[in-house]
């Protein structure tokens, strides 16, 4: 598959999903796909429809930054229709698919830096945005936005945030992107109804989670905090037991390691 014709038959074909990659629209080059995304599903689409690009040229990172996402990359979004109990759970799962997408296309082991950073060999190699739009307490719509490094020399892009990486640089040859693609849509739906049956994602998350016994700095809103990562609760909050002692939950934040 070259890398600026992705064809969305080629995705969808004998996927074996119920619904998630059923539509594909597929563009060379966008913005973001989250914008995209959510524009669709303000006019009705299909649960599981997906929007991917070629390259992404303003895609959104979490903490408002950019996300760049050149040629070479993987850029997509998926829309799902969720109830509200999910919504905690549903960073598990996209960070859990493409750990699982990357370990089952390429042999690599990847991991989770909470909440949602997705690293090889200590290195971010993949971004995920979840956008929520809320009708009072009814979710209208959900977007998944991820943004994987594949087939591109993060050396040729200084503005990329280091420490980063690339399945191609991590290889030492390109990656197929077609079958990552593939993957990413089943193991997101096989996640996701997991979710729907009663089961929980959380201890597999939890066990695929770098952060927990490290010595972190998080930022949230203008607030940092030092410590150590302590625990994880069932809502994906962390649990930081502070430099005085003191054991607190953050809900959502920047975390590093602390040096």
């Amino acid at each position: 598959m070259k890398e600026n014709n992705i064809l969305t038959e080629a995705i969808s074909s004998n996927l074996g999903t119920r619904f998630v990659g059923d539509k594909i629209i597929y563009y060379p080059s966008v913005n973001s796909t989250n914008e995209l995304a959510k524009q669709e599903a303000q006019q009705g689409a299909e649960e599981g429809t997906v929007i991917i690009a070629g390259e992404q040229v303003a895609g959104k990172g979490r903490m408002q930054r950019v996300w760049l996402s050149p040629q070479g990359s993987i850029a997509m979004s998926v829309i799902l229709y969720p109830d509200l109990v999910y919504l905690p759970a549903l960073i598990m799962v996209a960070s859990l698919a493409v750990v699982y997408s990357i370990e089952k296309t390429t042999g690599l082991e990847a991991e989770i830096k909470w909440p949602n950073d997705v690293l090889v060999d200590d290195k971010k190699i993949c971004g995920i945005l979840i956008e929520n739009s809320m009708k009072g307490k009814v979710v209208d719509y959900t977007v998944i936005g991820i943004g994987l490094n594949a087939n591109l020399k993060i050396s040729e892009f200084p503005e990329i945030i280091y420490p980063a990486t690339s399945l191609s640089d991590e290889l030492g040859r390109e990656v197929p992107l077609l079958k990552i693609i593939r993957q990413l849509l089943i193991e997101i739906e096989r996640l996701y109804l997991s979710l729907q049956t009663g089961d929980s994602v959380y201890e597999e998350w939890r066990s695929k989670l770098v952060t927990l016994g490290k010595e972190i700095r998080i930022k949230t809103g203008n607030t940092i905090y030092d410590g150590a990562a302590e625990s994880v609760a069932r809502d994906g909050s962390l649990y930081l037991r502070c430099l005085d002692g003191k054991l607190i939950k953050i809900v959502a934040g920047d975390a590093s390691l602390r040096v």
